[in-house]
């Protein structure tokens, strides 16, 4: 049902799979309701391997402040806020009412509402009413493409050192690398790599998890 990692053949990469911990019954549900309901934009969910990543990380970073750019319906926010300290709090972007309602359910139904405040309209404008100051330990950003250099110029200063921005859908399908794809999207995003990888606030990683995810690290 969800994308695999677009850099392992089908057999390696339900290896990697089945020698991983397996999807929890609840975000099992959250992805079958997600490709029943919306199945022609569920691809823009992320994978089980990326939930994983995202909950242990925030575990291990002990996050109490944590900004989320694209909730769709909340497979991301959730797996933040279940590694999240119990005080902590995850600030969401979005612009969908529709999408984000599916995912104001399932974080009901895992007990985290208590710490996911949920913002629509667009993260380009709404993002400045954040703290300017450099309080967050974890972003992530997995919204429209063409709009990655903008949040990431607003997030980069509100990251404290040692804090983490990742970010999604850097591979672009494999597009990244044809110089024969022109699209918006693709164009965007290989400028948007460039400027990350040159940005010498951050530490950087790409990761071959799904479609592409770096992982950069504010100095």
């Amino acid at each position: 049902m969800s994308r695999r990692s677009i850099n392992l053949i089908p057999e390696l990469d339900d290896y990697a799979r089945a020698h991983s911990t397996p999807t929890d019954p609840l975000l099992a549900e959250l992805i079958e309701e997600t490709y029943s309901v919306l199945p022609d934009r569920a691809q823009m969910q992320i994978s089980p391997e990326q939930s994983k990543f995202l909950t242990m990380l925030s575990r291990t970073l002990g996050v109490r402040h944590a900004v989320e750019i694209g909730t769709f319906t909340g497979m991301s926010s959730l797996s933040v806020a279940r590694g999240m300290a119990a005080d902590g709090k995850l600030i969401c972007f979005d612009i969908s009412e529709e999408f984000t309602s599916i995912a104001r359910a399932y974080w009901d139904k895992a007990g985290v509402a208590d710490r996911i405040e949920l913002r629509i309209g667009d993260a380009k404008s709404t993002l400045d009413d954040l703290d300017p100051a450099p309080v967050v330990d974890l972003a992530f950003i997995d919204a429209d493409k063409t709009g990655y250099p903008v949040y990431w110029e607003k997030l980069a200063p509100r990251i404290r050192p040692g804090g983490y921005i990742i970010v999604d859908n850097v591979f672009q399908g494999g597009r990244i690398i044809d110089d024969a794809v022109t699209t918006p999207e693709v164009i965007a995003m290989r400028a948007f790599n460039d400027a990350v990888a040159a940005d010498d606030r951050f530490d950087v990683v790409m990761l071959s998890i799904a479609d592409g995810l770096t992982l950069a690290q504010r100095k």
